[in-house]
């Protein structure tokens, strides 16, 4: 399945996925405004391609859990972080996925650029 929500054609390998992740807006602490370039990188994101399955030894493919369009939670290190046509992502196996955010096909989340 190659990514179409994107202008970049790419389709991950085996048991991978690639990530856009989710932009956050500036939070307010205690009165005090931190901007977000202050802030962490968030662990949040929505899948935009998945790769066929992750090859067993015995040679069987079994399909990911996770599929296009879902917000999912990764770890802080997941990931590595690519470039494509100016636009940043992280390709990472399905196993570093955390969780997936139930009811989630992007909506209402913002892609960060």
């Amino acid at each position: 399945m190659a990514a179409t929500a994107t202008k970049v054609s790419i389709r991950p390998l085996h048991d991978r996925v690639i990530v856009s992740r989710i932009e956050e807006g500036e939070q307010k602490v205690g009165g005090i405004s931190i901007p977000v370039s202050a802030n962490e990188k968030t662990q949040q994101g929505n899948v935009i391609a998945v790769g066929k399955g992750k090859l067993e030894e015995d040679g069987e493919v079994t399909p990911l859990d996770v599929k296009e369009g879902v917000t999912i939670l990764f770890g802080k290190y997941s990931g590595q972080e690519i470039k494509l046509d100016g636009d940043e992502y992280l390709i990472m196996r399905e196993d570093e996925v955390l969780a997936v955010v139930e009811g989630s096909t992007n909506g209402g989340a913002k892609k960060k650029k």
